[in-house]
């Protein structure tokens, strides 16, 4: 998955923010002020290139969403983070220790949830 620099994490929280729905260059760009329409169709196309957002022709201008949500795009960041370790477990645990109570019973209320799904397959 690629990282973003600055001015398109600008413009995926854009996107994110209205997930689900499809926005125009020019309604992006007026979200950025100080940045040119073409700099945000530029950082547009890239980010249409790595796979992040969904470009549709509409009758004369082209419409963008983003392909999955913000909470998506951060899940395959920490699975990525995972990958690039040997021991999974050590980093899990890692992980597990520095996460607040209120996380930790986030994290197992969903591990519970999915329990029964995982035994189906």
């Amino acid at each position: 998955m690629a990282r973003l620099g600055e001015l398109e994490r600008q413009v995926m929280e854009i996107l994110w923010g209205g997930f689900g729905t499809e926005l125009s260059g020019r309604e992006v760009a007026a979200q950025l002020p100080g940045h040119a329409y073409t700099t945000v169709l530029t950082v547009l196309g890239r980010l249409e290139r790595k796979g992040l957002v969904l470009r549709e022709r509409r009758r004369t201008s082209h419409r963008y969403s983003a392909v999955a949500s913000r909470e998506a795009f951060v899940a395959e960041l920490m699975h990525e983070a995972l990958d690039a370790t040997p021991d999974r477990d050590a980093a899990l645990v890692r992980f597990a220790e520095t996460v607040t109570g209120d996380e930790a019973r986030v994290l197992l209320d969903a591990l519970d949830r999915s329990k029964p799904a995982k035994r189906s397959r």
